[in-house]
């Protein structure tokens, strides 16, 4: 009865198209940690006008990928699969690049965000689509998709707050 117990309370998804998910996931992983080291650095290096409304949003932004973060090492786990843990994986990984921001204008901070963005939503829906239609994981999916409404909106405020 003990081995029963056990079985049923594994996730038991495998496949090709499973794994191509699980890298999928850790490559979101590394892309968010630079993501989230770049919002942060946009937090502390912010100077000008609109110091305190943009102070203000990009605490919100770090603390949003923060969660976001922890949300996918877990999921990776639930799955049966190591995230990826070091810096070094992380450049390794990520397309996102590091930069500095100190000195920045304020519209540049904003802009590198939303090019950030770009590219997470496109590995979301990328991952959508791989855990909806091929690997069966409805639970992924899910998840993906309040990460993509998040930053769709987000999206949209911070290209108003530049003037597109």
């Amino acid at each position: 009865m003990e081995n029963v117990m056990e079985e049923e309370s594994k996730i038991a998804f495998k496949g090709e198209k499973m794994m191509d998910l699980l890298e999928h996931l850790n490559l979101l992983l590394a892309s968010y940690q630079i993501h989230y080291q770049k919002v942060r650095g946009c937090h502390w290096n912010v100077k000008g006008r609109n110091f305190f409304t943009l102070h203000i949003k990009f605490e919100e932004l770090y603390l949003n990928a923060q969660t976001a973060i922890d949300d996918i090492a877990e999921r990776l786990l639930t799955l049966g699969k190591s995230p990826l843990s070091t810096f070094h994986d992380y450049l390794a990984q990520s397309k996102i690049q590091e930069i500095n921001t100190e000195g920045l204008s304020e519209e540049e901070l904003v802009g590198s965000i939303l090019h950030d963005f770009g590219y997470l939503m496109q590995i979301e829906r990328d991952i959508v689509t791989n855990a909806s239609e091929f690997a069966g994981d409805e639970g992924t999916a899910d998840m993906m998709i309040g990460f993509l409404r998040f930053q769709e909106k987000t999206s949209w405020m911070l290209n108003s707050w530049i003037g597109k």
